[in-house]
């Protein structure tokens, strides 16, 4: 098992790393929309936001070697699910023509930072 954190997208004093890798599996924290380095959301609401986390999310696979392609299963969780229809329109486009992975979405309260999304996921380093 091995923790790692890249130092490109949360700041040092988090306590949890970017995530985890067992054998070919890697378990990713919750990613918010949050600027790298900083603990600030961008302005504009749920679409900078996705946008943001989406980034940060592609930040920590890259810096395992991977990208959005090698996504298995991911949780999605809104703030408002009024949101839900902007959230797809911004996931699609960060996907584009890659296959989606399998995903969740559900509506809750209290995300960091006061977030309007955060993501959280499960990727695989070498396909089968």
């Amino acid at each position: 098992m091995q923790h790692f954190n890249g130092g490109k997208t949360l700041p040092p004093d988090v306590p949890f790393p970017e995530g985890v890798r067992v054998g070919q599996l890697l378990f990713l924290s919750g990613v918010i929309g949050h600027l790298p380095g900083e603990m600030r959301l961008p302005s504009g609401g749920i679409m900078p936001e996705a946008r943001q986390a989406l980034h940060n999310l592609h930040s920590v696979l890259q810096g395992q070697g991977l990208g959005l392609q090698h996504l298995v299963r991911c949780t999605v969780m809104l703030a408002d699910m009024a949101d839900w229809a902007a959230f797809n329109e911004v996931w699609r486009d960060a996907f584009g023509d890659i296959p989606l992975p399998a995903r969740s979405a559900f509506g809750c309260q209290g995300l960091a930072l006061s977030a309007r999304v955060e993501i959280e996921c499960i990727a695989v380093s070498a396909a089968s």
